[in-house]
C-alpha cells in the first residue's frame, strides 16, 4: 500500500485526483498533486513521480496515456482542456511525511490550514519529523518564541521546497543515483523536459452545452 498524501486537493481538483490516483498507483507511480488552472483556456496539471523520486518524459507519457481514458469515462471537466503530466520539479511540493524526511536539511515554505499560535505561514529549514509533526527551524522566529517549531502534518495546507543552490545540487545528485539504479544514464536525459501534454476537446460544442469532453485528434466520445 502506498504512503498516503497529507496535503490533498479540494473541490474539482479532488474529484479528478480520486479518478487518476488509482490509475497512477497501478502503474507504480505516486501522485503528487492535481491542479486545474485557466492556463491555455483550461489546463489540468498532474504532478507524479516514481517512489525513488525520479520522473522521465517517457514516464509522463505513460501516465498521460493511462489516465486519459479514465478521465473520458468519468468526464469530471465539462469543457475542453489541456492535460499536462509533469515531474514535481526541484522546488517541489511536499505532500507526504516521507517528503519532509527525505528533504531534511533544506529550506521550505509551509502554509498551515489551521493557525499555529496565531500564525499560518512559516519558512525555515526542515530538520525532520517528530511525533506526527514537521520540524522547522525558522529564519524569522521572534525573540523568545520556540524555534524550531513543530507543525502538525495533518494541519498543513501547502508546503514546498525553496529553490537554493544546495537544493539544486542535492536534487540532481539524488536523481542521478536513482536513475543509475534503474540502469538509466542521467546524461542522456539532460535535454528532456519532464512534462507531457495532451489535449482534450469537446467535439460537440455546436450541438450541446459542453458537458462532454474527448481527446483531440482521432479520439472522441
Amino acid at each position: 500500500m502506498q504512503e498516503p498524501r497529507i496535503v490533498i486537493e479540494d473541490g474539482l481538483d479532488a474529484r479528478v485526483a480520486a479518478i487518476v490516483e488509482p490509475v497512477i498507483a497501478d502503474l507504480g507511480y505516486r501522485l503528487v498533486r492535481v491542479k486545474i488552472s485557466a492556463a491555455n483556456g483550461c489546463t489540468l496539471q498532474i504532478m507524479a513521480e516514481r517512489p525513488d523520486g525520479t520522473m522521465t518524459v517517457d514516464d509522463c507519457e505513460e501516465i498521460s496515456r493511462a489516465v486519459s481514458p479514465a478521465l473520458d469515462v468519468d468526464d469530471p471537466i465539462n469543457r475542453a482542456y489541456h492535460l499536462e503530466v509533469s515531474s514535481p520539479g526541484i522546488d517541489r511540493p511536499l505532500v507526504r511525511e516521507s517528503d519532509f524526511v527525505r528533504w531534511s536539511g533544506h529550506e521550505a515554505k509551509v502554509e498551515m490550514s489551521v493557525p499555529q499560535d496565531g500564525r499560518k505561514r512559516f519558512r525555515g529549514v526542515i530538520t525532520g519529523v517528530e511525533g506526527g509533526a514537521a520540524v522547522l527551524r525558522l529564519s524569522d522566529a521572534p525573540e523568545g518564541t520556540p524555534n524550531p517549531v513543530l507543525l502538525p502534518l495533518g494541519e498543513i495546507g501547502e508546503a514546498r521546497l525553496v529553490l537554493t543552490d544546495d537544493l539544486i545540487r542535492a536534487a540532481l545528485k539524488a536523481e542521478k543515483a536513482a536513475l543509475a539504479a534503474r540502469g538509466i544514464d542521467a546524461d542522456d536525459l539532460d535535454d528532456e523536459d519532464t512534462e507531457f501534454e495532451y489535449e482534450h476537446d469537446n467535439d460537440d460544442d455546436e450541438d450541446d452545452d459542453g458537458d462532454g469532453s474527448g481527446s483531440s485528434g482521432d479520439r472522441a466520445n
